[in-house]
């Protein structure tokens, strides 16, 4: 792991991504705002990677104070209206005469219909580990935990500092990719 961080701090001094105070409160903002919130919403257009097959579907999603998230399936059409409820101990799907399965990744842990979930979490309670600017777009680096075997998402955030683009990377491979649009903190 050691090993890891160190690569990864020799990618950023290259990209030219260093942490300064004032990204790091941008990120911390971000995070106050979602804590201190009744709610937000978005949707996602979700890319799973599975190596040799690609999966992308739409999903809008609304996620409340509890960090319970509601989501109903909006594309691809053929599984469209499926909905579900994540939350930290437990997910359903509801669907009629549809099914949605898709392999876990990470270990068997992560579902990439659970993306959206990770995301909001990992905002409100992940571990920032960088913050920088990267053509003109702030770039949060967050671990999903403080344990060894941690989700690391990388999430770009739009002119209005909220989430526009994020990819899970677990072992040093991104696994999931979220293009993030209409994200509202009410």
């Amino acid at each position: 792991m050691k090993k890891a961080g160190l690569f990864a701090a020799v990618l950023l001094l290259l990209s030219g991504c260093t942490n300064t105070t004032k990204e790091i409160e941008r990120g911390m903002t971000l995070r106050t705002r979602l804590l201190q919130s009744s709610s937000c919403s978005f949707h996602a257009e979700i890319t799973a990677d599975y190596g040799d097959l690609l999966y992308t579907f739409g999903m809008d999603c609304q996620g409340n104070a509890d960090g319970d998230m509601t989501f109903s399936v909006s594309a691809p059409e053929s599984i469209a209206g499926i909905t579900g409820k994540i939350t930290q101990e437990n997910g359903s799907l509801t669907f009629d005469q549809q099914a949605l399965f898709f392999s876990l990744l990470t270990d068997e842990h992560l579902s990439p219909v659970g993306a959206p979930w990770i995301l909001l979490k990992t905002l409100r309670t992940g571990y920032l580990t960088s913050a920088c600017v990267e053509d003109g777009q702030l770039r949060l680096t967050i671990d999903d935990t403080y344990k060894e075997d941690a989700l690391q998402l990388d999430i770009w955030l739009n002119e209005q500092d909220m989430p526009k683009h994020a990819e899970i990377v677990y072992d040093g491979r991104k696994i999931l990719s979220l293009n993030v649009t209409e994200f509202r903190i009410m």
